[in-house]
């Protein structure tokens, strides 16, 4: 089997929960090796995502791992067997391997949170939003990255005309920051707007005015998996997003999620409050 230069965080995440699977069993690699019939060097290449594996090996694996878990086992077996070359691929090589991951994940996330406080979710932001964001990036990117990668964030919108479920938190901060011009922010509010409005998308504000609000700290990207054990949390960051699996940090994340949005505004309000916004400029 060809080993991997760079597995994807999807085909990684594959290999990371069946190493959790085997090591909840108190087993170690060579005891795995054998069942498959191979080296332990084998196994860490799966475990690793350097190596695919095959759906009839993972079941094999989960069934020596005595995991009990149909749902999770089946939603392995279907990433095991995933050969989905999506739009990001147009962008490998020209892109940090990250952009591409975090678009992988959206496609194939089953719901969507978000957690902002100094900019638009990048789902959200308009093509002069995104360029005055990318620009102002220390150093400079060259014209021809810096068009990528807002031609990548503007194509990263699919998931929401997939109409996955997506609920953000927008504190009213990233709503006044004029990151562009007072048109392009007029524009800007009046997509969220327009967003706002579809079915499966909830947007509220959290305002300056609100007492108690120690939370501004906790900016967030949390994409819901085929199951609760795959969902992954995801931090920005200048140079790529990182993404988190561990089930103690989903755990807190969703509870960190939870407590923004109860501070929130409900929906109905939140548009009046962007709206109010969007007509003083």
């Amino acid at each position: 089997m060809t080993r991997r230069k760079q597995p994807t965080a999807r085909q990684a995440r594959l290999g990371s929960e069946l190493r959790k699977l085997r090591e909840a069993a108190g087993l170690k690699g060579l005891e795995a090796a054998a069942l498959l019939g191979t080296d332990s060097a084998q196994i860490s290449q799966i475990e690793f995502g350097t190596a695919g594996v095959s759906e009839e090996r993972v079941r094999r694996l989960a069934a020596h791992y005595s995991c009990t878990d149909a749902d999770l086992i089946e939603a392995l077996v279907t990433v095991a067997a995933d050969r989905t070359r999506g739009w990001w691929e147009e962008y490998r090589g020209l892109l940090p391997t990250s952009f591409l991951d975090l678009a992988e994940l959206e496609y194939h996330s089953s719901y969507r949170l978000d957690v902002e406080f100094l900019h638009i979710p990048g789902l959200f932001q308009t093509e002069d939003y995104a360029r005055a964001v990318f620009s102002y990036r220390v150093p400079e990117l060259p014209e021809s990255d810096l068009e990528l990668r807002i031609r990548h964030r503007m194509e990263r919108k699919a998931v929401i005309a997939a109409r996955t479920p997506y609920e953000a938190v927008i504190h009213e901060a990233a709503l006044r920051i004029r990151v562009c011009d007072r048109a392009a922010a007029r524009a800007q509010l009046g997509s969220l707007l327009e967003f706002s409005e579809a079915e499966h998308i909830t947007v509220r504000v959290i305002p300056f005015d609100l007492d108690g609000f120690a939370g501004a700290t906790n900016a967030m990207m949390y994409a819901g998996g085929a199951v609760p054990k795959l969902d992954t949390a995801v931090r920005d960051a200048p140079h790529g997003a990182g993404f988190i699996d561990s089930e103690a940090q989903l755990s807190a994340f969703r509870t960190l999620f939870r407590k923004v949005e109860s501070a929130s505004l409900d929906p109905e309000r939140s548009r009046g409050f962007i709206h109010n916004l969007t007509k003083a400029l």
